[in-house]
């Protein structure tokens, strides 16, 4: 017999066309063409289990997926891609907005079906926020090619865009305010009703009058538990059809076996009704959790809403010097913008000209205007205050550091220290307790003949369901990165803010770090058989393609030769071709090895030679930052030690003036690395912080890594932590933080499992009513939350 829903959609079939497969072994009628290709697909790859978990049916699919099929090439469209695609070298990324996810098990479908797609390296899809992030091997695999997957088993990807996603939490909170503002007027209405009952604010009344306000409140009680409560149920269904269990399990057979019991009693019209309880229970409920779900959102807006500060229109400075106005996605690398006063800024870049205070609190957190001049390196987003500045666009506005928060902090809320992975654990394996106990408990209680043993067991259910101990951590966490966030500390995991708190020694690179990075040159000597300014030239040339601060103190624009062959020696110097001879720029060890050093009459450390002679040696100095001393300082309770290339006698001499137990100078990048890890075997727990290329490896070997103030990029990318702003203060305010949210942490979980093991011989021993363990759970709830919030505002 012809069913008359479509097995995959649920919406009618078609009388004049029937379209059939074999799904589970039977045979199952279609209401169109698409969900019948859909089905196919999905029984083809062998995901055919997705019907057995799903909760709710799928959307309706299109009718010609062909012709929808091949709409989608145009998303190999290098242009289109531009503002969505994120290339990390070997693979590209983008984050997709799914429609169509229902439940679950949707999730599970696409996860699957996308790991069997040749070419895809990751995959992972959030269900609440209907979201999927794809990361492929764009040589083996096209965009449209993972879109078509998507489509062939009823899903249609599109590029996630902030907006979109705006508009998702807006409609989760608006659900979330009718089902509460639902709950909380009758919860008021049924509580007023029951109390008058209880406490005989009514005198005596008859029978029949207390039947009918029964049936009152079941009739207000009916909507809340059927609508409000559905987050719950849903919930718990979902875990179950993943065969584990989770926290609404409790709270749904608490709800239910209390409902039922409620009716049975006002049916047969005799026993005890809680209809106010299970209100009550369920208003709590939700209200605890929509203050979670507010605080989460209020923490990831700190750095997600970044965006809304970066210009959709920008000045451009064409080739023949006219101001054009344009969109400032459309700014390339190495064109020109101008920036006037009070404009915010729009791209990444360096200035050619002029100078202005600028704004950079929306990154660091810092009020203070910071002078930008020539060769200062600008953000988008920021803001110009009082001059304008001509910039050379160093990064597109997808690249711009804005957008590189948003990506990173996406990807470290994604990374669950350890510390939650226990949490959900013992979260879990609480849970499966409460079910038992409170079997044993309605056992123990019916077999001595109770007749409050439903009771008694309802009570041990809603006290002791753990929601406390499931939000203890998640709502920490999300909470102290949010506050970092807003200091300009951003952190690229979550587990690193566990890390910081084992930290017991701090090691730190001098050079950018300690120092402000403004080199200059104090002292010179030049071969006499070379003019000075030519020396000077080859030397500025040398640098004029090195990324190392030391480069600022030799004026590269001013020299017009060509080189060639260019070479970085990370800690060590650079070295090129110019007019045919081979030059190198560097220190001591990089250009002479082990020979012995020409006599000087000053202490030199920068040193310019030839395969056949030295040609000039520089005395380079630079200046500790402002704020190192009094940074250190409060530091002092660390084991302090710093690693650094320069000669040892300048290394010295800054480790005086700041205090610190170890210093050693005239390192190598592999030296470096040598000295954190024999720190690390004498059982020391080691934070770097470095800036450099030459940082990289030592920072990568570290167990926590700070990128300090403008590092390279291939210092942030071995960095677990990176300071937006150039303040050494914030590392104290860090390691606080990490501190803190640690302690915050512990007292949720002492609260959240103190509380159960009080509660639990009041609820199993017949003491605790029904209404009692709803108002000491939800209170429970509450005040973890609230004390996770306290992290933002500390």
């Amino acid at each position: 017999m012809k069913d008359p829903n479509c097995y995959h959609c649920g919406l009618p079939n078609d009388d004049e066309h029937t379209y059939s497969t074999q799904i589970l072994g039977e045979q199952r009628f279609l209401c169109c063409p698409g969900c019948l290709a859909v089905s196919e697909a999905i029984v083809q790859n062998g995901l055919e289990d997705y019907y057995q978990f799903r909760t709710e049916p799928a959307i309706k699919s299109d009718d010609v997926v062909p012709a929808q099929l091949s709409k989608l090439t145009l998303f190999d469209e290098p242009a289109l891609q531009e503002d969505f695609v994120v290339d990390e070298g070997n693979n590209k990324s983008i984050q997709l907005t799914v429609e169509g996810i229902t439940c679950a098990a949707c999730g599970w479908l696409i996860e699957k079906q996308l790991s069997k797609v040749t070419g895809i390296a990751q995959v992972s899809v959030n269900v609440q926020e209907r979201r999927a992030m794809v990361a492929w091997a764009d040589d083996q695999l096209k965009l449209s090619q993972i879109l078509k997957a998507l489509k062939r088993i009823g899903y249609k990807g599109a590029p996630f865009q902030p907006d979109d996603h705006e508009a998702s939490y807006k409609r989760e909170e608006k659900s979330f305010l009718k089902k509460l503002g639902l709950a909380g007027i009758m919860t008021m209405q049924v509580m007023m009703l029951m109390a008058g009952l209880y406490f005989d604010w009514f005198g005596a009344i008859e029978a029949e009058t207390r039947d009918y306000f029964y049936w009152v409140a079941l009739t207000l009680t009916t909507p809340v538990v059927l609508y409000s409560g559905s987050l719950f149920y849903i919930g718990a269904a979902k875990a179950l059809l993943a065969r584990t269990v989770n926290m609404d399990v409790p709270i749904t057979l608490a709800v239910f076996g209390t409902y039922i019991a409620g009716l049975k009693s006002t049916l047969l019209q005799e026993g005890e009704v809680y209809f106010e309880s299970i209100c009550m229970f369920i208003f709590l409920l939700l209200l605890s959790r929509f203050l979670e779900h507010r605080s989460r959102h209020r923490a990831a807006q700190i750095s997600a809403n970044m965006t809304q500060y970066v210009p959709v229109s920008a000045t451009k400075i064409d080739e023949h010097g006219n101001l054009v106005q344009c969109l400032a996605k459309q700014l390339q690398k190495d064109e020109l913008t101008l920036i006037k006063p009070g404009e915010t800024i729009p791209v990444d870049g360096v200035v050619l000209e002029g100078s202005s205070s600028v704004d950079e609190s929306m990154l660091t957190g810092e009020f203070n205007p910071v002078l930008k001049e020539t060769g200062s390196l600008v953000y988008g987003g920021t803001v110009s205050k009082d001059g304008s500045l001509t910039i050379k666009v160093t990064n597109t506005l997808k690249h711009a550091l804005v957008n590189q928060i948003v990506r990173l902090q996406t990807t470290a809320m994604a990374n669950k220290p350890k510390v939650a992975q226990i949490a959900d654990e013992f979260s879990r394996i609480f849970v499966v307790a409460v079910l038992l106990i409170s079997s044993a408990t309605y056992l123990y209680w019916y077999l001595h003949g109770s007749e409050n043993a439903f009771w008694i067991t309802v009570s041990v259910l809603v006290a002791t369901c753990p929601c406390a101990l499931g939000l203890a951590t998640p709502s920490a966490l999300t909470c102290a990165m949010a506050k970092l966030n807003k200091h300009g500390i951003l952190l690229k995991r979550a587990d690193a803010i566990e890390q910081l708190t084992k930290i017991n020694t701090i090691a730190l690179d001098k050079t950018g770090t300690l120092t402000q990075g403004k080199f200059s040159i104090q002292a010179l000597w030049v071969n006499s058989n070379h003019a000075e300014q030519a020396v000077l030239d080859i030397a500025a040339c040398l640098e004029s393609r090195s990324e190392h601060p030391i480069a600022k103190a030799f004026d590269t624009k001013s020299s017009d030769l060509v080189m060639q062959g260019f070479e970085v020696t990370p800690g060590g110097g650079v070295s090129g071709e110019i007019q045919g001879t081979r030059y190198q720029l560097g220190s001591k060890h990089f250009c002479f090895g082990e020979k012995p050093l020409p006599s000087l009459e000053f202490e030199a450390n920068v040193f310019l030679v030839t395969d056949r002679e030295l040609l000039g040696a520089f005395k380079v100095t630079d200046t500790l930052r402002k704020d190192a001393k009094d940074s250190l300082t409060q530091l002092k309770d660390y084991k302090l030690a710093m690693f650094s290339g320069d000669m040892q006698h300048n290394v010295d001499s800054v480790a005086k003036s700041l205090s610190i137990n170890i210093a050693k100078g005239e390192l190598s990048p592999e030296q470096k690395f040598a000295e954190v890890k024999a720190l690390q075997e004498q059982g020391d727990s080691v934070l770097m912080m470095g800036d450099g290329i030459n940082d990289a490896p030592v920072l990568a070997s570290a167990d926590v890594a700070i990128a300090v103030g403008n590092a390279t990029d291939v210092a942030k990318t071995a960095a677990d932590v990176i300071l937006l702003g150039d303040k050494l203060s914030v590392v104290p305010f860090l390691l606080k933080s990490a501190q803190r949210a640690k302690a915050t942490i512990r007292q949720n979980m002492a609260w959240a499992v103190g509380y159960n093991l009080v509660i639990l011989p009041f609820a199993v021993s017949g003491m605790l009513s029904p209404w009692m363990a709803v108002v000491g759970m939800s209170l429970s709830s509450i005040i973890v939350v609230y004390n996770s919030t306290r992290l933002l505002r500390g």
